[in-house]
């Protein structure tokens, strides 16, 4: 490929990390919201947020970009730029996939340790705060690893609105030198790369987060059975 190839290459790859940060941290707060929302002592929040859940994780993303591209505009009269139409779309879909790693993860945590909070009197957020999402959030981070790399998989739907990610680059590219087997190999190749990274990435911060909390990394039920379990507030054992 010719040097101006290669940039629009690399332009796309931009774009499609640009993407991949905002729609992530867009689905990152929507995933821990309504996770949380989902554990409420109130039903009608947890109807909410289920209501949310549900109608996000059955719709199609890639009709959600459709949706929020040409029917927004037609029904409010405002258009978004492709990147932050993208960036609604793939945060909310994934974010409603996300919530339910968050509110698995809440459950999970023994109820010994939510009654130490209460017999503490901590406040319901002093108790999410200090004891739930202390011991919840690292074991969130495996499947989160995983939604990050299908989320990055995702950005490719943004190519219908014309939006220059890396998928539509290739495709580009791809039409200019009629070479189909190579070029999309490369892209291929880009796509695996920036998913090790982001993996390798999520690992390390799920050692560290581990670290914190003194389990290892990798642990199985039977291990974390035969290890002292702390309350999560100044180290007490259970």
């Amino acid at each position: 490929m010719t040097s101006g190839l290669w940039e629009l290459v690399l332009k796309g790859v931009w774009v499609t990390i640009q993407l991949l940060v905002c729609s992530a941290l867009l689905g990152a707060v929507v995933s821990f919201a309504v996770g949380v929302a989902r554990t409420h002592r109130l039903w009608i929040v947890r109807f909410l947020a289920g209501v949310y859940t549900e109608v996000f994780r059955g719709t199609s993303a890639l009709v959600m970009i459709f949706w929020v591209y040409f029917v927004l505009p037609v029904a409010f009269g405002w258009q978004l730029v492709p990147l932050w139409a993208g960036t609604l779309a793939l945060g909310l879909t994934y974010g409603a996939y996300g919530s339910e790693i968050v509110r698995g993860a809440l459950n999970a945590v023994d109820p010994a340790q939510k009654e130490g909070g209460i017999a503490l009197s901590f406040t319901p957020w002093q108790r999410l705060r200090l004891i739930l999402l202390p011991q919840a959030v690292p074991e969130m981070i495996p499947p989160f690893s995983n939604l990050l790399v299908e989320l990055l998989k995702g950005t490719a739907l943004v190519s219908i609105m014309g939006m220059g990610d890396l998928a539509f680059s290739g495709n580009l590219v791809r039409l200019a030198l009629q070479e189909s087997a190579e070029i999309y190999t490369i892209v291929l190749l880009i796509y695996f790369v920036i998913a090790f990274v982001l993996t390798r990435g999520m690992r390390g911060l799920e050692h560290r987060l581990k670290a914190g909390t003194g389990k290892p990394v990798g642990s199985t039920p039977d291990q974390e059975l035969d290890r002292p379990q702390t309350t999560g507030v100044g180290g007490a054992v259970a």
